[in-house]
């Protein structure tokens, strides 16, 4: 099975960083944040991976390439635009994808210990369209339940909530779903899918962390630098 990842993003809530280069290059540890990706995949046997690249895409592959050398990865560049939508970026990548009844799929931006064997296995034995990570997080926010005179029923503060945490399976029936550039796959393929009963979740409850802000990048180097394990399941 092949893993196909989105790279292509401006990362503009992490300008920062990403003024110099492509998001998924931004440092962890001393690696770049995709290199702890393709790390996750690499050791439950994943070793083909296509990266969907915009943004400075020159970059990632340059810096890839050189990662790549003592590893057995095969890696397969695709520019899919820089305004491309996430939709509209796996829509562009279905030739690569051949004869693959599945394929996995993550963004270039999270880290989890997320069993992908175990991922897999649940994709293939519910026999969906598209299985999704779910992890919990919590909302730093309170959150209002209202009726439908404005009237609050209920105050949740800071709940913990379950959200898409990113790490996918998907069939390759999914293209019918994917139209064209402008396609997010976020808002214009999921809801489709759920209404349709297309859609899984794969309820994880181990670590999970996103790299959407500096804080979050500063969080996430911290955990590497300790003695947690969190996503480094190779180790």
């Amino acid at each position: 099975m092949k893993l196909v990842i989105l790279a292509g993003g401006y990362g503009t809530r992490l300008v920062e960083e990403t003024k110099v280069k492509p998001k998924p290059l931004v440092k962890i540890g001393n690696k770049p944040i995709i290199w702890h990706i393709i790390k996750i995949y690499s050791y439950y046997g994943i070793n083909e991976f296509i990266i969907c690249l915009g943004y400075k895409g020159n970059l990632l592959v340059k810096e890839l390439n050189k990662l790549s050398k003592k590893e057995k990865w095969s890696i397969r560049y695709v520019n899919t635009g820089l305004r491309t939508m996430t939709g509209g970026r796996i829509q562009k990548i279905k030739k690569f994808i051949n004869n693959d009844e599945n394929f996995c799929l993550s963004y270039g931006d999270g880290l989890s210990d997320v069993n992908i064997k175990k991922l897999i296995k649940f994709h293939l034995k519910n026999k969906k369209i598209a299985t999704l990570t779910a992890v919990k997080y919590k909302n730093p926010k309170g959150i209002l339940l209202l009726d439908n005179r404005s009237k609050i029923k209920k105050i949740k503060e800071k709940p913990i909530e379950y959200i898409n945490g990113g790490f996918f399976v998907l069939s390759k029936k999914i293209f019918k779903f994917l139209k064209n550039s402008s396609t997010i796959f976020e808002k214009d393929c999921l809801p489709k899918l759920a209404s349709k009963k297309e859609l899984i979740a794969f309820r994880h409850k181990g670590f999970w962390g996103c790299m959407d802000t500096l804080r979050e990048k500063k969080e996430l180097n911290k955990i590497y630098k300790s003695k947690e394990k969190a996503w480094k399941v190779w180790v």
